[in-house]
């Protein structure tokens, strides 16, 4: 199919026209494998592949700050905990609506990328020996720094534990959980749309982590600006994806409120400057963002 016969169709939508444009058009069963393989084709693999690996980049030159400075104080686990929780459920939503695989394996991509950040601040806060909750030192009767899992069933410590199989059993736990209800709901289309939304919803949300712990700490400080840029860069990229590919509306409706988060995050790059505020662990360090 041409270009001309889609510019005369009287119900013409740009977004088929950009669809066009970008991945080209079915229907040329005629043509040999070879000649199947266009630009547009190749355009379709390239932005497929972006959407398996742009969901991991924005957290690279967080890794590599926190694993350079040895402080993870300016990184919110929450954001970690946010991450895993929707692809989780994304997975999950996949067995009630097939989506794009790309998009499939983008979260399970996502999941092991989050246990890796969550593994490298356990470890370096792990070599401080400290436990830090609102700017307090907790400690044992001993007078040695204590250690919180999720065995001590504290929840003033949730997510906040002192070590890495703590947040794999949290994990296991909410994943089995999770993958029993789906099994016995999957056949009732509401509860699969519910799912869907709600996991995509948390998603749009992951930024509220770190947006609020920077402003109750006054700083942005020790927060990799690169991961932010990324972030809205990324999930500008997936949200054209979205529309293009006429995937769930929910993808396309959560992809605008990540955008609209990663703005206000650099708003307060703006705002705060590079000044320490309360986060004690960094005041006096020259973190490069």
């Amino acid at each position: 199919m041409t270009f001309g016969p889609l510019l005369k169709n009287p119900l013409l939508n740009p977004l088929d026209v950009l669809r066009f444009m970008i991945f080209g058009m079915e229907g040329q069963d005629d043509v040999g494998l070879f000649g199947k393989v266009t630009i547009w084709v190749v355009l379709d693999w390239i932005s497929s592949l972006a959407m398996i690996v742009g969901g991991i980049l924005p957290y690279i030159p967080q890794y590599l700050k926190i694993k350079k400075t040895q402080n993870a104080d300016g990184f919110s686990l929450y954001v970690c905990l946010t991450l895993l929780i929707a692809n989780i459920l994304r997975i999950l939503f996949w067995f009630g609506n097939h989506y794009e695989i790309p998009l499939l394996i983008q979260s399970i991509f996502m999941n092991f990328a989050m246990l890796a950040i969550i593994q490298l601040c356990v470890q370096v806060k792990q070599s401080k020996q400290i436990i830090r909750g609102k700017e307090k030192l907790f400690i044992d009767d001993t007078g040695s720094p204590s250690s919180v899992t999720i065995r001590d069933f504290d929840w003033r410590f949730f997510w906040k534990w002192t070590d890495f199989r703590s947040y794999l059993e949290f994990i296991a736990a909410f994943t089995l959980s999770a993958s029993v209800l789906t099994y016995m709901l999957v056949g009732y289309v509401i509860y699969v749309e519910a799912l869907g939304f709600t996991s995509l919803f948390i998603e749009a949300m992951l930024g509220i982590p770190q947006f609020y712990d920077n402003y109750v700490s006054k700083s942005t400080l020790g927060m990799s600006r690169a991961m932010v840029f990324l972030w809205l860069a990324g999930d500008s990229f997936k949200t054209l994806y979205f529309l293009t590919r006429q995937s769930p509306i929910q993808f396309s409706i959560c992809g605008a409120l990540q955008i609209a988060v990663d703005l206000a995050i650099l708003s307060q790059t703006v705002w705060f400057g590079t000044t320490p505020g309360r986060r004690k662990g960094l005041a006096g360090s020259h973190v490069v963002q």
